[in-house]
């Protein structure tokens, strides 16, 4: 909702003032479909050359997910650690084989049906098994699986930032195809130099808008994409910092409440709950 609200008043804005000031929005109109084939064309068919198959894909799930609000609120990092506190208690209390089969067929497991927000996320359920079942196992120390939780951290991290770079050198792009769709508007008008002046004057407009409209899709519509984005991502590896945080301090020996307060400081102060409010959660889920 965002998105498109700051789409109509930016865009709003503009147009807005170059009519109020005496602009002739025909101009622009009439110049808009050949301009938008030469600037759109080009950048699209570069942005293929420039991208593996892979990150086009990712661009193409990530642009409807944009103009919905964040997941990531108060109440789904409530449940987050409401789970991690669950699984880390019946650790403690009945020894982790007990986790054993939960680690195994999360799906199947009720600690994580309890939690239907995060237990249905496949990333955040992957995350949170693969560790137990290496604390489980025994086999590895706290500092190991810091380093391997690390490594996959920022693995994540760099796959999610592929589309998000991909939509900024596109908005980089834009300007330059807005550039050679205006030389060739001043080639096609140089070519007509014997049409009277009115008519020279409507193809020179005409070859400006290209410039406009390839600058106005670069900072007007893609590259806040691409911001937008990069902020969602941050948001993604956020969240498995605060898993990362509350496993370790588990491992290192902290009762489980003690090790879902380190997971809650690691938050966003906006989306951060407070002591009281994640244990009044906690104990609501009992």
């Amino acid at each position: 909702m965002f998105v498109i609200i700051g789409y109509v008043v930016a865009l709003g804005c503009i147009f807005g003032a170059y009519i109020i000031h005496g602009g002739n929005i025909g101009v622009i109109l009439h110049a808009i479909p050949t301009e938008m084939m030469a600037i759109g064309g080009g950048a699209m068919g570069a942005f293929v050359v420039a991208n593996q198959p892979k990150v086009l894909k990712a661009v193409g799930k990530a642009i409807p997910k944009l103009l919905k609000g964040s997941k990531y609120t108060k109440a789904r990092y409530m449940e987050l650690m409401a789970l991690l506190y669950d699984i880390l208690q019946k650790a403690r209390k009945e020894g982790l084989m007990a986790i054993e089969k939960d680690v195994e067929d999360p799906h199947n497991s009720a600690l994580f049906k309890k939690y239907a927000t995060v237990g249905s996320d496949h990333h955040v359920v992957e995350f949170i098994t693969d560790y137990l079942r290496m604390m489980v196992s025994g086999n590895l120390n706290p500092h190991e699986i810091e380093s391997l939780m690390d490594s996959e951290i920022d693995t994540h991290h760099h796959e999610a930032h592929a589309p998000a770079a991909a939509i900024g050198r596109l908005a980089g792009a834009l300007p330059a195809f807005g550039i050679v769709a205006a030389v060739l508007g001043v080639v096609n008008t140089m070519g007509s130099v014997g049409q009277p002046p009115a008519v020279l004057g409507g193809m020179i407009g005409s070859a400006l808008v290209g410039t406009f409209l390839g600058i106005l899709l670069a900072y007007a519509v893609v590259e806040p994409l691409g911001g937008l984005l990069e902020q969602k991502n941050d948001e993604g590896t956020k969240e498995l910092q605060c898993i990362k945080t509350t496993l370790l301090a588990s491992m290192q020996g902290y009762a489980p409440a003690i090790a879902v307060e380190f997971g809650r400081k690691t938050l966003y102060s906006t989306e951060r709950p407070s002591f009281s409010e994640l244990e009044g959660h906690v104990k609501g889920k009992k």
